[in-house]
């Protein structure tokens, strides 16, 4: 019996031992784990340079005294759909570093709306004395997460504002294409979203330099089909910056015989032909699976196989659309206001594209870098981004493409001009493709004697943010250390004189504020 009481004790004391070791083991865990808590919170603490106040940016807010000034505020706009789930994981990351107010979910909210009403309490705010608001109208810097399309949207919002002094726009590669992030020096992966990429990124967001940027206004013009009230085009098929508006004259006959007008703008390209039908597949696709296009790299394959498939390397008697553009359209181009000429088109030429940054299809370059001595001799000059001049490059197929990733590769350089025109008309197809900025259509083709016009004019500029590593150049600005030596002399496969034979539409609203040119003649287009 006191041999088992003695077990008893012992069995006892040892469980009180190791209870007393579990107590100890559980208070170092969660001394550990606050720790770390505590380690965390210092390296996501707010970023006060690059903060804005509530009362800044939400409406019906009293003004508050902060002791900082923000030497670098800035309004960030992410797409969260855009990268698979980075775009998720970047709201995430940006909204812990600033106030979440000033990082915007365009799944949420609009950009217009956020804008204007920040635009109306800055001025509002500064109006009551308050030096904050003041700076912050002075300094303010606009950051866009997305795709090309997403980021032409914000473009197109911010012009529409038509503000004294424009915020200027970096953006985040964040798409499959990112031709606006790889020209201006952003890169063209899709980034990382922990704290310390996203700090590095706003500090050179802080340090970027500020470039002026052509913006093209395009105007197209069909008549809608007979018995049929519809527009010609889907709405859900238009991109983003391209919108239908209807002309307010009463007594004009056209707009009674059923013509329907879009209009828009652009800030990289518009393309026309076998790669815009290539990139109508891949979205038409993404759109029906969406699991299957969750990273950057899968992105890429799929588009490449789909260019097999399309018969973009190889002339398909299947398809249609896939005649040449000599065949589709007369291509015009206004040499000097009022005077236009038509623009030679070699018979072998299958796509077209009207450019005007150096980067186009996921970062390459179709103008190419042709020497100074080459330009001048066939009436061409350097491209810039901000000389009122749009480069026009055709391009035979898929396998003329591949020719940019050589160092001396380049498309077919047809013109460089200030405004051009293409008339589509009864006969080769029923329908072409089209793209602006990374955002593709499906676009009818006359089946009568009618004529659908297309019409790109120089419209204005914006504000970009560029960094040292930036490919565009300005007129205003001496090349960059990074960008390419215009003293390169490009082989002669340039046909010029040659006689050879984009993410879910929601409600992103276009930029409704592109005006025609004053010199524009609406009767032109009928």
């Amino acid at each position: 019996m006191e041999e088992l009481k003695s077990s008893m004790k012992r069995l006892l004391k040892g469980s009180q031992t190791m209870a007393k070791d579990f107590k100890n083991s559980l208070q170092q865990l969660l001394l550990k784990s606050n720790e770390g808590s505590d380690t965390g919170s210092e390296s996501v603490s707010i970023l006060k340079e690059f903060y804005i106040p509530d009362y800044v940016i939400l409406p019906d807010k009293e003004i508050e005294k902060h002791d900082l000034m923000p030497t670098c505020p800035v309004i960030v706009f992410i797409n969260s759909r855009s990268g698979g789930q980075l775009g998720g994981e970047l709201l995430v990351t940006y909204r812990s570093l600033l106030n979440e107010n000033q990082v915007i979910d365009l799944g949420e909210k609009s950009p217009e709306k956020v804008l204007h009403q920040l635009y109306f309490n800055l001025e509002r705010h500064h109006k009551n004395g308050d030096n904050m608001s003041t700076e912050i109208q002075k300094t303010l810097r606009v950051i866009v997460a997305g795709g090309d399309g997403t980021a032409g949207w914000i473009l197109g919002v911010v012009s529409d504002l038509k503000l004294a002094r424009s915020p200027p726009i970096a953006t985040v590669p964040l798409g499959t294409g990112n031709n606006l992030p790889f020209a201006f020096g952003w890169g063209k992966k899709n980034p990382e979203t922990d704290h310390q990429s996203v700090k590095t990124f706003l500090d050179h967001v802080k340090s970027a330099n500020e470039m002026k940027v052509d913006s093209w206004h395009i105007l197209m013009r069909m008549k809608a089909p007979r018995g049929d009230s519809c527009d010609p085009i889907a709405p859900l098929e238009l991109p983003h910056s391209l919108h239908a508006f209807k002309r307010t004259s009463s007594s004009d006959a056209l707009n009674e015989e059923g013509f329907h007008t879009f209009r828009g703008g652009f800030w990289n390209y518009f393309s026309m032909g076998m790669d815009a039908q290539v990139s109508y597949a891949f979205h038409s696709e993404r759109k029906l699976h969406p699991e299957k296009f969750k990273n950057q790299f899968q992105n890429q394959s799929t588009y490449a196989k789909l260019g097999c498939s399309q018969g973009w390397f190889c002339a398909s008697l299947f398809h249609p659309s896939s005649r040449n553009i000599a065949q589709l359209a007369k291509v015009k181009i206004m040499k000097s206001p009022g005077h236009w000429i038509e623009l030679p088109i070699p018979r072998s030429i299958r796509s077209i594209v009207c450019l005007n940054l150096p980067s186009f299809s996921g970062g390459l370059d179709p103008w190419g870098r042709p020497n100074r001595q080459k330009l001048h001799s066939r009436g061409l000059t350097c491209p810039y981004v901000d000389d009122a001049l749009i480069e026009v490059v055709g391009f035979r197929n898929g396998w003329h493409g591949l020719s940019l990733y050589t160092p001396k590769g380049h498309g077919t350089r047809l013109a460089q001009a200030n405004r051009i025109r293409f008339e589509f008309h009864k006969g080769a197809a029923n329908h072409t493709f089209m793209r602006i900025d990374g955002e593709p259509w499906k676009q009818p083709l006359p089946m009568d004697d009618d004529t659908v016009v297309v019409e790109i004019s120089h419209h204005g500029q914006v504000n970009m943010l560029a960094t040292p590593h930036t490919r565009s150049r300005s007129v205003n600005v001496p090349p960059s250390p990074y960008s390419y030596d215009d003293d390169y002399d490009s082989d002669d496969e340039d046909l010029f004189f040659s006689n050879e034979n984009s993410e879910e539409r929601s409600s992103f609203g276009a930029a409704e504020s592109f005006r025609l040119p004053d010199d524009f003649d609406m009767t032109r287009l009928s």
